[in-house]
Formats: structure tokens, C-alpha cells, sequence
């Protein structure tokens, strides 16, 4: 098991290996609007239209602290580097997810109405069209 400075440093690091991947997505839209530019012999795009240094310096910033935070609090539940890593990577999806869950309770009854919807439908149409389905 980790520390809980070792998962805030690698769920850090997982933020920080998330942003490098958006940027190469946004490097690699600039190269490819570069190419089509010179095989049209139209003025090649600058970077600054694919990357705002500014925006994008916050934004990583934010992703990093994210991951680290993630790994922070996941840190018990946390038992390898790659763990680490991946629930730093993976920290603005899975922080929305735990805060879109409002109290343990409604988490608990909430998947269980939904399985019951199912049973409650066919009760309502009677044991007649579960014998016409039977084989």
C-alpha cells in the first residue's frame, strides 16, 4: 500500500501524463491542418490557434491537482503506482461521479428501484405471458 504522499505524487503525475495526451490531440490537429494547408498552398495555421498557453497552462495545472487530490483521497484503497497513476489520470471523471452521488442512501436505493421496475412490469401483465414465453 501506498502513502499517502506517494498517491498524491503519482496521482499527480497520472494528471499530468492525462494533460500531455490533450496536448498531443491538439499538437496533432495542428500538424494535420498544417499538412492540408500546404497541399492546398493556403497560409499554413499558426499554433496559437490550436493552443492558448494561457487556458491550457490553468487547465493542466487544474488536471494535476485533480490527480493528486484524487490520489489523496483514494490513497488507502490505492495499492500500486498504477493505480496511482490511473486514478490520477483518471481524476475529473471519477470526481464528478462521487460528486453526482448526494448521499450513501439514495446510492444504495437508487440502482435496486431500477431492478424491482422490471419484476413490478410483469407481475402487472399476469402469469399468462410469462406461460406464452416459456417454452
Amino acid at each position: 500500500m501506498l502513502t499517502w504522499i506517494e498517491a498524491v505524487a503519482f496521482g499527480a503525475g497520472g494528471g499530468l501524463i492525462a494533460e500531455a495526451v490533450v496536448t498531443y490531440g491538439r499538437m496533432n490537429a495542428w500538424q494535420q491542418a498544417r499538412h492540408a494547408a500546404r497541399a492546398a498552398e493556403a497560409a499554413l495555421p499558426p499554433l496559437d490557434k490550436f493552443i492558448d498557453p494561457f487556458a491550457d497552462s490553468l487547465a493542466a495545472l487544474m488536471r494535476v491537482t485533480l490527480g493528486g487530490a484524487a490520489g489523496w483521497l483514494l490513497h488507502t484503497e490505492v495499492t500500486g503506482i498504477y493505480a496511482a497513476v490511473t486514478v490520477g489520470a483518471s481524476a475529473p471523471a471519477l470526481l464528478a461521479q462521487i460528486g453526482r452521488a448526494t448521499t450513501p442512501s439514495e446510492a444504495l436505493r437508487g440502482p435496486r428501484e431500477a431492478m424491482l421496475e422490471p419484476l413490478a412490469s410483469a407481475d402487472s401483465e399476469g402469469p399468462s405471458r410469462i406461460r406464452e414465453e416459456a417454452p
